[in-house]
């Protein structure tokens, strides 16, 4: 009995002392929890009618929920009277630990949140990065996603890209196509620009603003060489520089209008 009672003393003494501070990390917990939600749902609202990027939106509101989760934690504990310095010294401990051995995923990740945050590219941009030409399919927190004009996936990590040089082809709207074509040189240089203006200028997917144009660009060995520059849409850049060069060699063609090409001499001799 004497056992009984100095258990049940003990009890009564842990329950005046702790009981409610376990009650108040208990309500706060709960309390915490609700509000919690509802900041996550006026965020999640928020950035719906701000029209957020999908990638940016995800991020955000899962980062906002670990940080949030994170305070209330903190707060629990404190209330409960655990040392939260000594629980900190440990969480920065294993942090440490932990960022030491993935210093590439976090460099990854700090690209990830510098491309969300700036957008240097969005989805279906075509850029040009770390030596690869693609159009962007996905970026996710750690990588991006590309896929290639011969449709093959490429996955760059954010961190290579966030530090290195990004070529968007698609941010300005238009891009210019190049091209170069030859002509002998007997050749009437007025005649020739017209003719290849007339090409340019007949495509229905090349655009009237910036103006093409057809310029003398080099004095060859063996022809006289223009530069053909026109402007289109991305999405169109392959069919415009394909096009150019076929329309240009018909047209040429039909004006009589001789591109140079090697000629083979043969020499029989008189047996």
């Amino acid at each position: 009995m004497e056992n009984a009672e100095i258990w049940f003393n003990k009890g009564v003494d842990f329950v005046v002392e702790f009981g409610p501070k376990i009650v108040g990390a208990i309500l706060v917990y709960i309390v915490g929890n609700w509000v919690l939600k509802k900041v996550i749902k006026g965020t999640d609202l928020l950035m719906r009618k701000s029209k957020y990027d999908p990638t940016l939106h995800r991020f955000l509101l899962n980062l906002l929920g670990w940080v949030f989760k994170a305070i209330l934690l903190i707060v629990v504990i404190s209330i409960l009277g655990i040392d939260i310095t000594a629980f900190a010294a440990v969480i920065a401990a294993a942090g440490l630990a932990i960022g030491l051995s993935l210093q590439g995923s976090l460099g990854n990740f700090a690209g990830g949140v510098l491309i969300m945050v700036f957008k240097p590219y969005k989805l279906e941009d075509l850029i040009e990065a770390q030596g690869v030409i693609g159009h962007v399919k996905e970026i996710d927190i750690f990588t991006t996603k590309l896929v290639t004009p011969d449709n093959k996936q490429v996955i760059i990590p954010n961190g290579a890209l966030a530090n290195g040089n990004i070529t968007n082809y698609t941010s300005e709207g238009k891009i210019r196509v190049d091209a170069v074509v030859g002509v002998g040189y007997d050749e009437d240089i007025k005649a020739t620009k017209k003719v290849l203006m007339d090409v340019l200028t007949k495509h229905p997917k090349v655009l009237k603003q910036p103006e093409p144009s057809v310029n003398v660009h080099e004095l060859a060995d063996s022809s006289v060489n223009f530069a053909v520059r026109t402007y289109c849409k991305p999405e169109d850049y392959w069919e415009v520089y394909f096009a150019t060069y076929e329309r240009a060699k018909l047209a040429l063609d039909q004006a009589n209008i001789e591109i140079p090409y090697p000629h083979t001499v043969e020499i029989h001799k008189q047996g």
